[in-house]
């Protein structure tokens, strides 16, 4: 016990001392982590934390594959056409929103029928996505172009495509309180910020070297972004729209979520495994190895599950108590 206190009072003090923490903390373990074979490749997770069902996108089969937290098994495999990329779902109309960048599209599937509902037009090469639940709209980026596609979730209809200040948007994270939507560029190492309210980009942040994932703690407007060609996470103020802390990860990152509640922090940062941080203290505070080199990473966030996805084992850990 006293080696991991030691090492967490050297890095407050570094924090204190307005230095980014420098060392890493122990590893961790997790109390169950159970593996789910899906096949495939899966690219993207999502989960809905209402129903306990999360869905895992494949491109490799065009199939989206729905995994029933509780049994640990797979529940469905709905067939969907293309390549589908990210996902998001809005728990209060049990909808499932799936980007597929080849056809510009986003489909929308019903979450208790598992049908396919509708397919809105989303712009050339549509790839993330995330939900505004409080008003019903969906934002889908483009990789491709680095247009905004806006979408009514009731209607599923293109509201509008905004054109995006930088070729290449890789991820997309709404925060509904304060009406503003964060997108990743790669091409300018930047965290764009979209006005909801105003219908535009209103400025970038500089983070970190080819950022590809983002996720907002929504009672504080942090904002997290994974950068995949360095070994740090980017912590940002969106008060003052500046990086406020950066977190030494022990590789680099490409997704990262937060579990609403706690405010901790998972990223796929982790010694061929998962990183947790403390989003407060913006430190890191565990690392779970889990033998590969993890992908997409989604929350429950009743249960804080934590869902990983490995594209070259076929397979989803549900990582429970970590």
């Amino acid at each position: 016990m006293r080696g991991p206190e030691l090492s967490r009072r050297a890095l407050l003090a570094l924090a204190a001392a307005g230095a980014s923490a420098v060392a890493f903390a122990p590893a961790a373990r997790a109390e169950k982590v159970l593996l789910v074979e899906v096949g495939g490749a899966p690219e993207a997770v999502a989960v809905n934390s209402v129903t306990g069902f999360a869905y895992v996108s494949d491109p490799s089969t065009g199939t989206v594959v729905v995994l029933d937290s509780r049994s640990g098994t797979v529940g469905d495999v709905i067939p969907v056409g293309g390549e589908p990329a990210g996902l998001a779902v809005d728990t209060a109309t049990d909808r499932v929103f799936v980007a597929n960048p080849p056809g510009g599209t986003v489909l929308v599937l019903d979450g208790r029928t598992r049908d396919v509902v509708s397919v809105v037009p989303a712009g050339p090469g549509a790839s993330s996505v995330d939900v505004d639940e409080r008003a019903n709209r969906i934002y889908a980026a483009s990789a491709l172009t680095g247009t905004l596609a806006v979408i009514d979730g009731v209607g599923c209809r293109l509201l509008d495509l905004v054109p995006g200040p930088t070729r290449g948007l890789s991820s997309t994270a709404v925060d509904s309180g304060r009406k503003l939507a964060y997108c990743t560029s790669t091409t300018t190492d930047s965290l764009e910020v979209f006005d909801i309210g105003a219908g535009k980009f209103t400025g970038g942040i500089p983070v970190g070297k080819s950022p590809t994932g983002v996720a907002v703690h929504s009672a504080s407007g942090t904002v997290f972004v994974a950068n995949s060609a360095i070994h740090h996470l980017s912590i940002v103020d969106t008060g003052t729209r500046k990086e406020k802390a950066t977190v030494l990860l022990r590789s680099e990152s490409s997704s990262v979520v937060v579990h609403e509640g706690s405010n901790t922090v998972y990223s796929n940062g982790g010694p061929n495994g998962l990183a947790r941080i403390d989003g407060v203290t913006s430190l890191l505070t565990g690392d779970l190895s889990l033998g590969v080199n993890p992908g997409a990473v989604a929350i429950d966030q009743r249960t804080r599950t934590v869902y990983v996805a490995d594209p070259l084992r076929g397979r989803v850990s549900l990582i429970r108590d970590f």
